[in-house]
């Protein structure tokens, strides 16, 4: 005998459809072991899984049913199942985002999906601005074999998929650290105090390899402060004064606060001009470098230990440990070649709109150009980020 019987409801959403079919499951010997609803522009797909602990006739649940769902426009389908229980296989989120997300884009990544085996046992959408997020929720499928095949997919269509575990640590408290330049803001600070100080070719130079991985950032740091030796430091005020912040990035941070997350801002920059930003989005967790200045000048030196690659990474472990937020729990988020360990570090580590060579090596890449795409994917949808802001606006 088949033990499970399953049941899917169709047609224009009403009131009280869920409530009438459970009711009339009820006079049957049945269990609910899968219960799924979803509406889609008015149209709602109702889906049960139901254990039978005696014989049942189902032609005589479905004319039940029948006579309930047709008046209202519905059509149901009863068929039965030796199988009930959700799987036990490793589970996987693949999110997607795209401006355009095309069915062909789609069309690639199920068919990626299905090529590996794997089933998609859940489709929920995130977001329909300012990208179109869907998050595929899968088993059955390696995720590294799965992300390293989708990456391709995303590279061919122009959109991001981040493949991820699906699990509880997902729900807890994060710790999210943010890279400042070329990530929270849009620029590079030490090209702009260049610039100010006549040497923004050989500092561009020295930006730019180091940030391809060509050369050891901290080694590269002390070279392009050498050449701001004698600039005022008036000249940072200045700095900050042309600085832009990503789009999405005040919402990103004012988000996570009201969700109560830990956020924090880890540079190679200078503390000088984060910390400064760091208030302006009410963060207050930064970790930088200190420049040195006498009578008003920088003298080309650094003051303390160089945030670095692997400073980087462990200021992302002392963060997490001040907090009490288990590592399982972390995300960082930058784009060069020195937020490599930290990203490496961090539970889900996202490139950025980052270098070819660190968006190989992380665990997600975003192009997006809006930096509140992050909470995609940690699960935040576009609706939970607008009530946030609703509720904050009625205080």
């Amino acid at each position: 005998m088949d033990d499970y019987l399953v049941l899917t409801v169709s047609g224009l959403d009403q009131s009280g459809t869920t409530a009438g079919v459970t009711r009339i499951l009820s006079n049957y010997p049945l269990v609910i072991t899968q219960l799924q609803q979803i509406v889609l522009q008015g149209e709602l797909v109702l889906g049960l899984t139901l254990k039978k602990h005696a014989h049942i006739d189902n032609e005589e649940i479905q004319k039940d049913v029948e006579s309930f769902v047709q008046p209202r426009g519905m059509t149901v389908r009863v068929a039965t199942s030796k199988q009930g229980q959700a799987t036990t296989e490793l589970q996987l989120l693949v999110t997607v985002l795209g401006n355009p997300l095309t069915p062909g884009a789609v069309a690639a990544i199920t068919g990626v999906i299905a090529g590996h085996g794997a089933n998609i046992d859940r489709i929920r959408q995130i977001a329909e601005y300012p990208v179109t997020a869907i998050e595929f929720e899968i088993s059955g499928a390696s995720q590294e074999n799965l992300r390293s095949a989708l990456a391709d997919v995303a590279r061919a269509n122009s959109i991001d998929i981040a493949v991820q575990r699906a699990s509880l640590d997902r729900r807890g408290v994060h710790l999210v650290v943010l890279d400042v330049d070329s990530t929270l803001i849009r620029q590079e600070v030490i090209d702009i105090l260049a610039r100010f100080a006549g040497v923004e070719e050989q500092v561009s130079d020295i930006t730019h390899r180091a940030m391809n991985g060509e050369l050891d950032f901290a080694e590269s740091l002390n070279q392009r402060v050498s050449l701001l030796a004698g600039l005022p430091v008036s000249a940072l005020a200045e700095a900050r004064s042309e600085i832009q912040f990503t789009p999405g990035a005040a919402t990103l941070c004012r988000t996570l606060h009201r969700l109560g997350f830990h956020v924090a801002l880890v540079s190679g920059g200078f503390s000088e001009i984060v910390t400064p930003l760091a208030a302006e989005l009410g963060v207050v967790n930064v970790r930088a470098n200190h420049l040195d200045v006498v009578d008003g000048l920088l003298t080309g030196k650094l003051n303390g230990e160089i945030v670095d690659r692997s400073g980087k990474a462990q200021a992302l472990q002392d963060f997490a440990e001040r907090f009490g937020v288990p590592m399982s729990r972390t995300i960082a988020v930058g784009d060069g070649a020195n937020d490599l360990d930290m990203l490496n570090a961090a539970a889900l580590g996202i490139a950025f709109n980052a270098k070819p060579f660190v968006r190989d090596r992380a665990d997600s890449a975003l192009t997006s150009p809006y930096l509140d795409t992050i909470l995609y994917l940690m699960g935040i949808n576009r609706a939970e980020i607008e009530q946030a802001d609703s509720q904050d606006a009625t205080r």
